[in-house]
């Protein structure tokens, strides 16, 4: 779609609703909490309300018949593909660009096929703040281009409120009982996070404040909240000799919570691939023989029982035993099973972290998120009672090719159970390593048992705490935490 010109829509004049010092009194908008996508119809993205001595940031959905006020955190306020225009070649908007350029514009005008948002102080009563105005600040943005919010005067001429490009925080002074549309526009496709404030002052002299709210804006389509997933196959060597082991790794791009596979293998002489027995993991292991050499494997993901998910491509096993035998070994050990064994294990049906949708935190410098580790049994059935440690490491969070490092999740350790006299004691608290420390990306100690203790069985827990950097991208991520017992 070619983008209009600007200029056509700047011209258009301003609409500025104000209420000069009448409130009138209307029955407030319904409240809901689902999570809604708006890209169309009229919105108070700043809905600026006080009640019981407390200032607040609502959405007002009037899309909805009747309107709904939501919670900011709610809400995505998608800027449709079809708002694209064009800079127009004029020096007082240089500020958005080269003249010519594409940005995306919800224009203070309203556009019947676009989203019309605005600010909206008439919710406001009146005698309480001192100067009859709130201050409406945008405090941040995050996001993959500028964005700039100003109204036009008479003659189409930029009148700036916010701009993210020359520093922030931009503020305004909002006069109670105003309900006001600009000019919204964004330099480049993609997702945004706003940071918004609103503050006042009462008229006994008390500062009131909402603190950050996080605004969500989508320019363009929506992504995919299920993405096709892919599968690949990673490990294969270009060639092998006889007796060499062959490892196989199915991987995801995105990274998800499917976990159940097959292997399927054909070999030269047969037509169709079929189910290798018995291997159902992300990992295939088996020993490279001449009679392999040739054959091709792919794996396959399911969900829902036999709906296929993804299927990997094919790939080639050549075992070369042109060469002289390869040297090797078997090693055989006997395990005495009188002398005991220290084992941690996890359930293998509750293995998996589910943590919340992050949060922002109250002072909207990061993301946050909590939830409790699954069970971890500790069994020690070894002579001498020689006492153990058990610790746990994790590793980057992937999502896709997006990386997070493991610093940022910290845990606090407790004992779940034990056995009598067993003596097990939980690791100290690690903090997430979002100021700083290496939080669980370090080694960390989850519970011990001293030396003269620790036989018998115990269950360890923690519970969970992650901080992200506002900056981390949208996605599911996915981390693995490696026990080890000694």
């Amino acid at each position: 779609m070619r983008a209009r010109r600007l200029n056509r829509l700047a011209a258009a004049g301003t609409l500025l609703a104000l209420v000069g010092g009448l409130v009138v009194a209307v029955p407030g908008p319904a409240s809901a909490q689902q999570s809604v996508v708006l890209s169309v119809g009229h919105v108070d993205a700043a809905d600026v309300q006080y009640a019981d001595g407390q200032l607040a940031l609502k959405v007002n959905d009037d899309t909805a018949k009747p309107a709904v006020s939501r919670n900011p955190r709610d809400v995505v306020f998608q800027v449709l593909p079809q708002a694209a225009v064009e800079v127009p070649d004029m020096p007082e908007y240089a500020f958005l660009g080269p003249a010519g350029s594409t940005v995306w514009l919800l224009p203070m005008t309203q556009d019947p096929n676009l989203l019309w948002p605005g600010w909206n102080t008439t919710r406001l009563p009146s005698g309480v703040f001192r100067g009859e105005k709130v201050s409406l600040s945008l405090v941040d943005v995050s996001g993959p281009g500028r964005v700039s919010v100003f109204m036009t005067d008479p003659i189409g001429l930029p009148l700036m409120k916010f701009r993210s490009d020359d520093g922030l925080p931009d503020t305004i002074d909002v006069p109670v009982g105003t309900h006001a549309h600009a000019n919204w526009v964004f330099s480049a496709l993609g997702s945004y996070t706003l940071t918004v404030r609103a503050d006042a002052t009462l008229t006994d002299g008390r500062q009131v404040s909402t603190g950050p709210v996080a605004y969500r804006f989508v320019v363009g389509d929506l992504p995919d909240p299920n993405p096709p997933v892919q599968l690949s196959i990673q490990g294969l060597q270009p060639t092998y000799a006889p007796a060499a082991t062959v490892t196989l790794t199915a991987v995801q791009t995105p990274a998800g919570d499917l976990s159940r596979y097959r292997w399927f293998s054909k070999c030269p002489g047969t037509a169709e691939f079929t189910a290798v027995p018995g291997e159902a993991s992300a990992t295939y292991s088996f020993t490279a023989t001449s009679g392999l050499n040739d054959c091709q494997y792919l794996v396959r993901l399911y969900r829902d029982g036999e709906v296929v998910a993804a299927e990997s491509g094919p790939v080639t096993l050549t075992v070369d035993d042109a060469g002289a035998p390869v040297p090797s070994q078997t090693i055989t050990v006997t395990i005495d099973g009188t002398q005991g064994a220290l084992v941690v294990s996890v359930d293998p049906d509750d293995r998996t972290v589910r943590l919340p949708v992050v949060v922002l935190s109250s002072a909207g410098d990061r993301w946050q998120s909590s939830g409790d580790l699954r069970p971890v049994t500790v069994t020690d059935t070894r002579p001498g009672a020689p006492g153990w440690n058990v610790a746990g490491q994790l590793s980057d969070f992937a999502s896709g090719a997006a990386r997070v490092g493991g610093k940022y999740l910290g845990w606090a350790p407790i004992v779940l159970a034990q056995a009598n006299g067993q003596g097990v004691v939980a690791g100290p608290v690690v903090a997430p390593g979002f100021a700083s420390g290496n939080g669980l990306a370090a080694s960390s100690l989850l519970g011990s048992a001293p030396v003269g203790a620790g036989r018998g069985t115990a269950r360890l827990g923690a519970g969970l705490s992650l901080e992200l950097p506002t900056e981390t991208g949208a996605g599911q991520y996915t981390a693995t935490l490696t026990l080890t017992a000694i």
